[in-house]
């Protein structure tokens, strides 16, 4: 029988004491079937959005089974973005607080001195995005050699990202008898060939297709004229009494468009989109987690590792042309086993693309008029 709770793991007092500060009891089903196999050494690879838990399931036994005394790095999490490494470093440095360990993110678009220095005082978990990993491994300022646990999180948007040949470099960095796990929403051939490469007989935790869903969602939909959209949009903040929201699009213009359309109606809104710098866009997603912004406009650039509690409400004001990106999107609500609710407007031009939606999930997509 699979263990349900936290205290029935084999897991030290002092990362017990992190766990139940963080609050957590019940383990999440990718928590369950992970954690085990990892403190037992084992290569994983685990299927699990954003928002199931995973931080946890790879975070827990990288604590375990790093030497607080030991100042070298000895784990190293990959990740495609600046914002998921900051999220992921944080979680894991709540986790290990009483384990006696720093964790370090590193990633670019800042000043690299402030990492050198962090990293010359040493820590021993670094959670970073390729680039900035490869910058320090040829700076000689970061050294793998001591190594034993690797994470590749959200691999496949890494993979999509263009990161592939990074990885390979950073893996040919650490040594050949590390333990490997990876993370990705979705398992594909491209993704199965980097397991096949760089890991020993993984334990495999994968999610039906039909359990892509996170069941606590609500999840509806309406077939809308595209004339009205925007007047059925405002119908529905102004009904649902939401408190925060992500309202998605599919392209930046029409991200600009519509924030500007809602702020003209006297909305709180703003835009988050790839045309943004970095500090627009860090700007902007502070704003929405303290807040202090009630509509954030994005287009999917923030669909994954966006990481905020208390987001009520998911708005897909296009359908998104990939089915998948459904589910990346509305995985921003209903975070750490909450409830949210997903609410998608179809033009008729895409009735197509609700239906291959509806296709990949046994949960219930609800139509209303």
């Amino acid at each position: 029988m699979q263990t349900q709770y936290f205290r029935d793991l084999p897991l030290s007092v002092q990362v017990m004491k992190g766990i139940e500060e963080f609050g957590f009891d019940n383990l999440f089903p990718i928590q369950a079937q992970a954690i085990i196999p990892l403190l037992e050494g084992k290569d994983v690879i685990g299927q699990a959005q954003t928002g199931t838990g995973k931080t946890a399931a790879f975070g827990i036994p990288m604590i375990e089974r790093i030497d607080p005394h030991v100042k070298r790095v000895q784990g190293l999490v990959l990740v495609p973005t600046r914002e998921l490494a900051v999220q992921i470093a944080e979680h894991i440095g709540r986790l290990g607080k009483y384990a006696g360990l720093k964790v370090l993110p590193v990633y670019g678009g800042e000043a690299i001195g402030k990492q050198i220095h962090a990293l010359k005082d040493g820590a021993q978990i670094v959670v970073g995005t390729p680039g900035r990993i490869i910058d320090l491994l040829e700076r000689c300022i970061l050294n793998l050699a001591s190594t034993k646990v690797v994470v590749l999180d959200e691999a496949d948007r890494m993979l999509d990202m263009g990161f592939i040949d990074d990885i390979e470099y950073i893996l040919s960095k650490v040594p050949s008898n590390r333990q490997t796990s990876l993370f990705s929403a979705t398992i594909d051939q491209s993704v199965m060939k980097i397991c096949s490469r760089y890991m020993r007989n993984p334990n495999k935790i994968l999610v039906n297709k039909d359990e892509i869903a996170l069941t606590q969602m609500n999840q509806y939909y309406m077939v809308v004229n595209p004339h009205n959209k925007f007047e059925v949009l405002c119908n529905i903040l102004g009904e649902n009494h939401i408190e925060r929201a992500i309202i998605f699009c599919k392209t930046r213009r029409g991200t600009d468009i519509l924030t500007n359309m809602l702020r003209d109606n006297g909305y709180d809104a703003k835009a988050l989109h790839a045309g943004f710098t970095q500090s627009q866009r860090d700007f902007v997603i502070d704003l929405f987690r303290k807040r202090k912004l009630k509509l954030l406009v994005a287009t999917d650039v923030a669909a994954r590792g966006l990481d905020i509690q208390g987001i009520t409400h998911i708005v897909n004001y296009d359908v998104p042309l990939n089915a998948l990106v459904y589910f990346h999107r509305i995985g921003r609500t209903a975070r750490m086993g909450g409830e949210g609710t997903a609410i998608t407007l179809v033009g008729y031009g895409e009735l197509t693309e609700i239906n291959n939606i509806k296709a990949l999930t046994n949960t219930i997509i609800e139509e209303i008029t």
